[in-house]
């Protein structure tokens, strides 16, 4: 392999981890909290795409400026939280945190089946492709390699962001504190006066906002069609169990390991492309069954 695949390798891995992460630490993120996982969050993933792409296909059809389509990702981020996230968690997932970890997967898993259905009947099964964001910001030049600017620079920038900036607020803010609180014992936190259902609430919409913002970049570099959300749901639950669930630093190394090893695969063994994020996964656990970042003894955000 020359230099330039294995630039490209480098590039499309790095350019992968970083949309698989703003995926991957909103479920993580969500079980860290209430111990939940969430199998709608693959759908919630695509709905932010799909708004994405059919709301900046339409502003753009109407005349208006192609860079409006970088605030309607964080529209579309936000209304999935707050119009999908809030009532999933207020009306359904509520009601079952005593439950079995089995009901509370047949609960979450019933809730994407629904969703994807909800998707085809708003969206039909035609593709949607709106690529304005992706070609405005044009393409750079690495070592002879040209490479789009959205995938190489915005991409991890943005996931490196959401990194630094939920540790921030975890570590730096009431809220973020008080939602620790909840992580590190919820009936602790419950009996000197913190409200755990409105903890519950506030980490459940943004752990859906964090999917939708993360099918939202996604929409500009790939068709956005029926099935893209159980695709990344798979994906990020290997993330998760790679890292160690409730590890929101090892969330963002292993969707890392995780994008460089498909990435590398892609070019040297396309058949293995789809196995290799599993056979990471699997190699993992077997060494380290909490995970590479996760404790035996305790799980913390």
């Amino acid at each position: 392999m020359n230099l330039s695949l294995i630039l490209l390798a480098v590039f499309d891995g790095v350019s992968y981890a970083a949309l698989v992460f703003m995926v991957a630490v909103g479920l993580t993120l969500i079980f860290g909290v209430l111990r939940i996982l969430n199998v709608a969050h693959g759908s919630l993933y695509a709905i932010g795409a799909y708004l994405t792409a059919s709301i900046g296909g339409a502003v753009v059809a109407a005349g208006y400026s192609p860079i409006l389509a970088f605030p309607l990702m964080l529209i579309a981020a936000a209304l999935v939280g707050v119009l999908l996230g809030a009532p999933i968690e207020r009306l359904l997932l509520r009601r079952i945190y005593a439950k079995s970890e089995v009901l509370q997967l047949l609960v979450t898993f019933a809730v994407f089946m629904i969703l994807e259905d909800v998707q085809r009947l708003v969206w039909g099964n035609q593709p949607y492709f709106e690529s304005s964001a992706l070609q405005l910001l044009g393409n750079i030049q690495v070592f002879g390699v040209y490479y789009t600017s959205y995938q190489l620079v915005l991409l991890p920038v943005v996931a490196l962001l959401t990194l630094i900036g939920l540790r921030l607020f975890l570590r730096r803010t009431l809220t973020g504190k008080l939602i620790t609180a909840v992580t590190e014992d919820r009936e602790a936190a419950r009996s000197i006066g913190i409200d755990a259902d409105r903890v519950y609430l506030m980490t459940f919409v943004l752990g859906a906002a964090l999917a939708g913002l993360g099918g939202a970049l996604a929409s500009p570099t790939t068709s956005v069609l029926p099935g893209i959300g159980a695709e990344m749901i798979v994906l990020s639950f290997a993330v998760v169990a790679t890292a160690g669930l409730g590890r929101i630093e090892g969330a963002a190394v292993a969707a890392l390991l995780i994008g460089l090893g498909r990435s590398a695969a892609t070019y040297a063994m396309p058949e293995l492309q789809v196995l290799v994020p599993y056979l990471i996964m699997l190699a993992v656990l077997l060494v380290r069954p909490e995970g590479l970042f996760g404790t035996p003894a305790a799980r913390k955000i």
